[in-house]
């Protein structure tokens, strides 16, 4: 198998499009791609799945263990034959301004895949081959793919490009695209738009292929690439009893779509049937459930619908109320508040299973990494299971009258102490706080087994 990361210069420089244009052209040829995100976004490894055919893995330096992104990688290139891994931020970009620790280069040297370097070009002539020379010996132990320009003005501009490259650098240029904003995949708050609500339909994709194909040396490029080892490790099951699978309900649909693969994966592994349902479309809960998972998403965007679905509403905290096993984040745990409140002041119902009111903000509330510790015995673990995950919303909770069980110990990964709590109400965990199950391997188990223990419990009940 082969594998490339896709980096850029920096933020914004259009390594997203070129992901997944290669992506698009490669499951194009025929070809069998293998798509990662580096970093915690969840958003982009939903358009990775539309343009490769496959799921996106995310890979993170900082949420998860070298060994786990490299055990992650490995089991999920199974059968393919070409990785693409976009990258974070720029290139380099990291934690702070000594280390490559959490950088799209760390990841890269982990996984021994060359880099293939996007430079936005835009205002740039013979200056850019300075640029690129200084990402070239910045780092020696990187090794480069190519480069490759976009947003050019003209072919003429390509050829100047070029020309100031072939004397000063060792990477060879593949190649570059105009600036063709069709292509664009558009942003809001928490970044892109996601794959439900801007889906990357045939034509979409078939241009994004196109722009690849016709801009970039992509022979040149596969034939670049060494050989990785790949193939799936052996994954040994949780230890299950002789018993029907705990069956996770999990919200799926434009207002809740923010999960990380590998979390869905372990709950499998550890004796889950996962169940999707959708609490904007359907009216009931699916039947006989064990547990509920609501990942996080955009709910304020789909508000006037949810709070429409008022029978929805009211299973959902019934089953709360009933000591069902609910672990909910971030606009999973805005749905689980009383209310919604949007930016004018208008307020809408929510499930009820905590007494707050989520209210959205015009500016960013809490962006960054954190580490969870479990200051009492939960669904996720017993008291001091530590968690890693990272917090990114506009919104907050008012204040709110009585007290409620908070249950998280919680630091930044610059060691501070950020307000980011996780609350317990009965069996009903949330936070805004996305955890990564792969930080610790036991939460997945924990969460499946306190569904088993609650379908015990209620076929206990019933009999």
């Amino acid at each position: 198998m082969k594998g490339v990361v896709v980096a850029g210069t920096g933020s914004g420089c259009g390594k997203t499009t070129v992901s997944l244009g290669l992506m698009a052209a490669l499951a194009g040829r025929g070809l069998r791609v293998a798509p990662f995100k580096v970093g915690p976004d969840f958003i982009d490894p939903g358009h990775h799945r539309l343009a490769a055919g496959r799921a996106g893995r995310n890979l993170d330096g900082w949420m998860l263990p070298r060994a786990t992104n490299e055990r992650t990688f490995r089991r999920s290139v199974g059968a393919a034959d070409v990785a693409v891994v976009e990258g974070v931020m720029g290139l380099f970009d990291g934690y702070d301004g000594r280390s490559e620790s959490g950088s799209t280069a760390e990841m890269a040297k982990w996984l021994g895949l060359p880099v293939l370097l996007v430079v936005d070009a835009r205002s740039m002539a013979r200056s850019a081959a300075a640029l690129v020379q200084g990402f070239e010996n910045f780092d020696p132990g990187l090794r480069f793919a190519g480069v490759a320009f976009n947003r050019l003005g003209s072919e003429r501009h390509l050829r100047y490009l070029r020309e100031a490259l072939a004397d000063t650098v060792r990477m060879p240029c593949l190649g570059g695209f105009g600036r063709d904003e069709a292509v664009s995949v558009p942003e809001r708050h928490l970044g892109l738009v996601t794959a439900e609500d801007h889906p990357l339909d045939a034509r979409r994709l078939a241009r994004l292929a196109a722009m690849v194909e016709d801009g970039l040396d992509v022979d040149g490029l596969l034939s670049a690439l060494p050989e990785v080892a790949a193939g799936p490790e052996a994954v040994a099951p949780h230890p299950q009893p002789p018993s029907a699978p705990a069956r996770i309900g999990v919200a799926r649909d434009r207002a809740f779509c923010f999960y990380y693969e590998d979390n869905l994966e372990r709950l499998e592994r550890c004796g889950a049937k996962l169940v999707p349902f959708s609490p904007l479309a359907d009216r009931e809960l699916p039947p006989d459930l064990d547990g509920l998972y609501f990942g996080g998403g955009y709910p304020e965007l789909s508000a006037a619908a949810l709070a429409g679905n008022a029978s929805m509403r009211a299973g959902v905290r019934a089953a709360s109320e009933a000591g069902m096993p609910i672990y909910a984040e971030c606009g999973g745990f805005m749905y689980l508040c009383a209310e919604l409140g949007d930016l004018s002041g208008a307020r809408a119902p929510m499930a009820g299973c905590f007494p707050f009111a989520a209210r959205m903000l015009p500016r960013l509330k809490a962006l960054g990494y954190r580490e969870v510790r479990l200051t009492r015995d939960t669904l996720l673990g017993p008291v001091g299971t530590v968690l890693r995950g990272h917090e990114f919303h506009y919104s907050e909770m008012e204040p709110h009258p009585g007290p409620v069980d908070t249950i998280y110990a919680t630091t930044a990964r610059d060691g501070s102490a950020p307000a980011a709590p996780g609350f317990l109400a009965r069996r009903t965990l949330a936070s805004y706080v996305h955890l990564h199950f792969g930080s610790a391997p036991a939460a997945a188990a924990a969460f499946v087994d306190a569904c088993r223990a609650y379908r015990l419990e209620r076929k206990s009940h019933d009999a």
